[in-house]
């Protein structure tokens, strides 16, 4: 029975963090995308439609299901999400249903005197197997992009380094949700230093892209992105030589916490800005907000495992 509620538990936390991650990839991804490549724009709304779908699956069934902590962890959406997707909408003409994070912020928490539904496990297990097909597909059309993206076949207004990067993190959900799937009982909030030095080269490129889309006149937020992304470096570095001698937990501790707080403090304040029209660049204000709940996602991984 602990085995069953802790599946369903880090199936569902782990799902509705990622499915919108995802669905916000190709929403970026066809804002970025020529008018020429109709195909592609298309291919993009459906991946888009697609994982909205698997979202909201994922939400009903975790009404009542997760803890209250869990729920306001603001890794699922921020203070910032709702706006941000009307303002990105609104500038795009992408349609996005914020449908879905009126439901995310009105979840039920967790009721321990009540009993789990007999049949949930059965419904995640589906559910995550419906998600694994999907990303696998996923993997495959980003691969194909960032292909043509080298080979100068394709432009888009992506750089090629993000696209490697969204296709980075959809592969490292794919192989959680696997570890999931295939071992109920397996941590996956455990942060050996693979996975410390996952997410500091990601916080390192987050600094990279945010410097890269600034207007050439905010040379004060250029340069604070900057220091952000030479931090990062340097700690993604320590993470890597480290895991060439211990497979342990983070021997980094505070020192990545204090590091990603401030990045996180940072893009909040961006995406304040950015969406009070305060910065001049080309970041779509739910890129920041989507960059955002990733800090916070990894700040809680980090905190249970901090070493002072």
């Amino acid at each position: 029975m602990v085995s069953k509620q802790k599946f369903i538990e880090e199936s569902l936390a782990l799902n509705l963090f990622f499915l919108r991650i995802i669905k916000e990839h190709f929403i970026f991804l066809g804002a970025s995308l020529m008018l020429k490549d109709k195909q592609l724009i298309s291919q993009a709304e459906l991946f888009k439609n697609l994982f909205s779908k698997l979202l909201k699956q994922t939400l009903i069934l975790s009404n009542g299901q997760l803890p209250s902590k869990v729920l306001k962890s603001n890794e699922y959406v921020t203070k910032y999400t709702l706006e941000a997707e009307k303002k990105t909408q609104k500038l795009s003409g992408i349609y996005i249903d914020s449908q879905l994070t009126l439901m995310q912020t009105s979840l039920k928490p967790k009721d321990d005197s009540k009993k789990c539904p007999p049949l949930l496990a059965d419904e995640v297990y589906k559910l995550n197997n419906q998600i694994i097909k999907a990303l696998n597909a996923v993997i495959k059309a980003k691969s194909k992009l960032l292909k043509d993206v080298l080979c100068c076949e394709l432009f888009t207004h992506m750089y090629p380094s993000m696209l490697h990067h969204v296709s980075e993190e959809t592969l490292y959900y794919l192989e959680q949700l696997k570890k999931i799937q295939c071992s109920p009982t397996a941590d996956i909030k455990e942060v050996p230093i693979s996975k410390e030095k996952f997410w500091n080269h990601i916080m390192e490129e987050h600094a990279l892209f945010i410097r890269g889309m600034l207007d050439p006149s905010e040379k004060v937020l250029y340069e604070i992105a900057d220091h952000f992304a030479e931090e990062f470096d340097k700690l993604t570095m320590e993470a890597s030589d480290l895991s060439k001698i211990t497979h342990a937990a983070p021997p980094l501790g505070a020192k990545t916490v204090r590091a990603t707080t401030a990045l996180r403090d940072f893009k909040s304040t961006a995406t304040d800005g950015l969406l009070n029209c305060k910065i001049k660049s080309v970041i779509l204000p739910l890129l920041s907000d989507h960059v955002l709940r990733e800090a916070n996602y990894y700040l809680n991984l980090l905190q249970p495992h901090i070493l002072c």
